[in-house]
């Protein structure tokens, strides 16, 4: 699909492209990236793979702009992402995609947006904003998330550490690619700001600031969101800690009262011929263990440990 620049973004065929010589914005597949890369005066004699498009980054070279897109999906951010190249010289655009995505995020810019693409610089900031619209909506649910493990540990809800982790780890793993994405986004931004080759106006820079800011914005708070989720995990641990403290304790106090018990249950066992109170001493041993846990019990109480 190639698109022509302008208020509303109008479709146009390759031919009036050719003719007219106009600027415009190419959206093709990887098998027709080297056909339509020369009809947008692009020369770029690397290799043409998705599969390289690992992360987000921009690459200056003498003849244009080339980056590639990996935009995690929003909805599996563990699992597989939009892959994308994308080239950008003094006139044209080119968008490389085997998965229909560029196309729909076009077609969301042409339904929502009034001023959809006068310049490079607008269409491209209207691109990486489409694409980010939803994200602090799937940060909100993570952090709605977070909050509701935070409430069921505060109300000591009985959870395994087992199934508290989780429900922890996947979050946390999914926060991390968002902010290793978001701060890569962020050095994209900076890379189309500083201009090196001259391709865009100065005075339509303002729109690479503004999407710099609005990737920054999101990676901070990514951030924020892990930070959160450490220190839930800590609460949670130390909410098991304290259990665990409370169990030894309770074990302690049971030893420290048995254990005179056993010592005087263990003596008298012996039967020693001259031993005392051996014949008509079963009324005094039982007073005398119950004397044992009477002291015991009390401090315990002075201690403040019961």
């Amino acid at each position: 699909m190639i698109y022509a620049f302008g208020e509303q973004l109008t479709e146009i065929t390759l031919e009036q492209a050719a003719l007219d010589n106009n600027p415009a914005i190419f959206i093709t597949t990887s098998a027709d990236c080297y056909e339509i890369l020369q009809r947008a005066g692009i020369s770029y004699e690397g290799e043409i793979n998705l599969e390289d498009a690992v992360f987000c980054k921009l690459e200056v070279q003498q003849d244009c702009l080339y980056g590639t897109l990996a935009i995690p999906r929003l909805l599996d951010v563990l699992g597989s992402r939009y892959r994308m190249l994308l080239f950008v010289n003094r006139s044209n655009i080119v968008i490389v995609d085997d998965q229909g995505f560029a196309e729909r995020i076009l077609k969301r810019i042409k339904r929502k947006k009034l001023h959809q693409g006068e310049t490079k610089e607008h269409f491209l900031y209207n691109f990486f904003t489409e694409f980010m619209s939803k994200d602090s909506t799937v940060l909100e649910d993570f952090e709605r998330s977070i909050m509701a493990m935070e409430d069921n540990i505060l109300h000591e809800k009985n959870q395994s550490n087992q199934d508290y982790q989780r429900q922890m780890m996947p979050i946390r793993r999914q926060l991390l690619i968002l902010r290793s994405y978001y701060e890569q986004l962020v050095e994209v931004g900076n890379a189309f700001e500083e201009n090196e080759n001259r391709f865009f106006a100065k005075k339509q820079l303002k729109y690479f600031g503004t999407l710099t800011d609005r990737a920054d914005r999101l990676m901070g708070r990514t951030m924020h969101l892990i930070d959160y989720a450490k220190q839930v995990t800590d609460a949670y641990q130390a909410q098991v800690d304290a259990k665990q403290n409370n169990n030894m304790q309770f074990l302690t106090i049971i030893s420290t009262i048995f254990l005179p018990l056993t010592l005087i249950t263990s003596w008298y066992g012996m039967n020693f011929e001259d031993m005392p109170e051996l014949k008509n001493g079963y009324p005094v041993i039982i007073c005398l263990c119950i004397l044992v846990i009477i002291i015991c019990i009390i401090i315990f109480k002075k201690k403040k440990i019961l």
